[in-house]
Order: C-alpha cells, then structure tokens, then sequence
C-alpha cells in the first residue's frame, strides 16, 4: 500500500535550503530574488486557507450527495487539520523565540 504525496527522499523531514516549506512558502531567507518573511507567512496562510476551504466543499459535497466517495472527504478534512496543527504548531515556536529575544539582555 503506496501513500501519494508522500515521496521525501530524508525520512527526517529536514527541508534543505531555499526548498518549500509544508505550509508552501519557501524555507530561505530574503537573498537576491528571494522571498520576504512577510511573504513567506502569508503563502503559508494562503495555503492554510485554501486547504480549510477545499475541506469545506468535501463536506459540502458529501451532505448535498453529490460526492458518494466519503473517504475522500475524510482526507480533505485530515489534511487540513493536519495543516493547521502545523502552523498552530509553527506560530507556537515563532512567539516562543520572540519572548526569548524579549529575555536577552543587552
């Protein structure tokens, strides 16, 4: 039994530099025709956004009778949990290493 969408070459996940992030933006930072960390959050939560919406339209979907195929509704729900848990997850480490930035004395 084959997973689709899951084809990483390192099992550990670690995403290398200036590849995509998860969330779809991509992991480097600003250099010469990079991307900006404004712009880097923001197709993040585009992304977020717009896998919260394609679930919507399963679940849509699934309650008019238009899709009988119910598993793919409970993928679509799945990953967008999946999702947010991440960048819930993501947004939890962000506002931990602000504080403490906070913390430093200079």
């Amino acid at each position: 039994m084959t997973i689709n969408g899951i084809s990483s070459p390192n099992p550990l996940g670690q995403i290398a530099p200036n590849a995509k992030s998860p969330l779809g933006g991509a992991s480097g930072t600003s250099g010469a025709g990079g991307d900006t960390f404004g712009s880097l959050v923001k197709n993040s939560l585009e992304t977020l956004d717009g896998s919260q919406k394609a679930a919507e339209q399963e679940i849509a979907k699934a309650v008019t009778g238009q899709s009988p195929d119910l598993h793919k509704t409970i993928i679509a729900l799945q990953t967008a949990d999946l999702k947010f848990q991440l960048g819930l997850q993501v947004r939890n480490k962000l506002i931990s290493a602000y504080e403490e930035v906070m913390r430093m004395q200079v």
